[in-house]
């Protein structure tokens, strides 16, 4: 067995989830060997831990999805749900060997199945403790511009890092968030204001998500106004969406616009709540520098941020404002992505991606590297 997969497994089953005795763990992966099922579950049993199992595979997957309707998804639902009550403790590896793989799912059954499925994905984020990644597959190394094996020790550098130190250093910008008011942001075709007054912060130190790095907060509702000129490519339900730019209006999206446009709009269209923003994050992995495609990388970028049309965290940095689409749209602020800055009531907090105040530098990627 390849070593790093048992020291990520150490990662995720000792830092991550703190896994005790005698609790339950469902492990759920998608498209990964299974020498990383393995060592899931044998560190889980280390940790005296009860493991379950699912495996899954995004053919079969997509062959569910594409002739589903509301009696299925609903039965789907009450299994997923009644298994999910059962456990204390959630893994997700996914992997993908195609990122398209539900790209001819018409845009009105992924909706449907999103709808019917929130609940399950609720309990889990707020019932459970959650760590979710992804596991690097050629297709996510192609969507990066590398070959397999560039990418693959790129994955296990990124996701083994040392995060208790990145989670001292992430401190100082939660404080600054949970007591800021007014955000504005600048940046090529960006011209963004709002406020996050009251709302809170979190901060994401690898026991949620792997990779990590960013701190999120989520804008009053209605005070989002402005424009935004996304420049990182995005995946929603398998079909991939570059330029997206979105004009608000008291906090609603009134235009959206970008490749595929109908899809892009249909998605919007979910419900009421997916026309209004769920999450503000900032992200700083020193690690991850470029898009590719898959959000959990993506939204990590260092000297990005990204702004979620739809469903807010419900208790934590919560704007109330509900959706089943949750969709992290990522801009990049480095000079080589044309740049941008992020005031908080006035002070300007970052600029083309650099942490300025000298409480927030740590954040900087030769102070996380270090």
């Amino acid at each position: 067995m390849d070593p790093r997969y048992t020291q990520l497994a150490s990662l995720l089953v000792n830092y991550s989830l703190a896994l005790k005795r005698n609790e339950t763990v469902l492990i759920d992966t998608t498209d990964i060997p299974d020498d990383f099922s393995i060592a899931l579950i044998r560190a889980a049993r280390k940790a005296g831990a009860h493991p379950l199992i699912e495996t899954r595979h995004t053919r079969i997957a997509r062959e569910l999805l594409v002739g589903t309707n509301t009696a299925h998804a609903a039965k789907i639902r009450d299994i997923e749900m009644h298994r999910m009550r059962k456990v204390s403790a959630y893994i997700a590896v996914r992997g993908s060997h195609n990122a398209n793989e539900a790209a001819d799912v018409p845009g009105d059954v992924i909706s449907l199945y999103s709808r019917t499925l929130r609940p399950v994905h609720n309990h889990r984020v707020n019932k459970t403790r959650w760590v979710v990644l992804r596991w690097p597959t050629p297709s996510m190394a192609q969507g990066a511009g590398m070959s397999t094996e560039a990418f693959e020790n790129m994955f296990f550098e990124v996701c083994t890092m040392n995060y208790q130190k990145m989670a001292k250093a992430m401190v100082p910008l939660e404080k600054r968030m949970r007591r800021a008011d007014q955000v504005r942001i600048e940046g090529p075709g960006t011209q963004l204001s709002f406020s996050i007054k009251g709302i809170g912060a979190k901060m994401c130190r690898g026991d949620r998500n792997i990779p990590d790095g960013e701190v999120f907060s989520c804008p009053v509702k209605d005070s989002v106004n402005g424009h935004i000129q996304f420049n990182a490519p995005t995946i929603y339900g398998g079909t991939r969406f570059e330029n997206v730019r979105l004009v608000f209006r008291d906090g609603r999206i009134v235009e959206a616009t970008g490749s595929q446009q109908k899809k892009l709009n249909e998605i919007l269209d979910t419900d009421p709540g997916a026309r209004y923003i769920g999450e503000f994050s900032l992200g700083f992995n020193p690690y991850i520098l470029n898009p590719m495609c898959d959000i959990l990388f993506d939204e990590k970028i260092a000297g990005s941020f990204h702004f979620t049309p739809g469903q807010a965290y419900e208790g934590i940095a919560d704007n109330g404002n509900r959706s089943a689409v949750h969709w992290d749209m990522v801009m990049i602020q480095r000079p080589e992505w044309g740049g941008g800055s992020v005031w908080f009531d006035g002070e300007l907090i970052r600029k083309d991606g650099r942490f300025l105040p000298k409480d927030l530098r740590g954040l900087n990627p030769e102070n996380l590297k270090r």
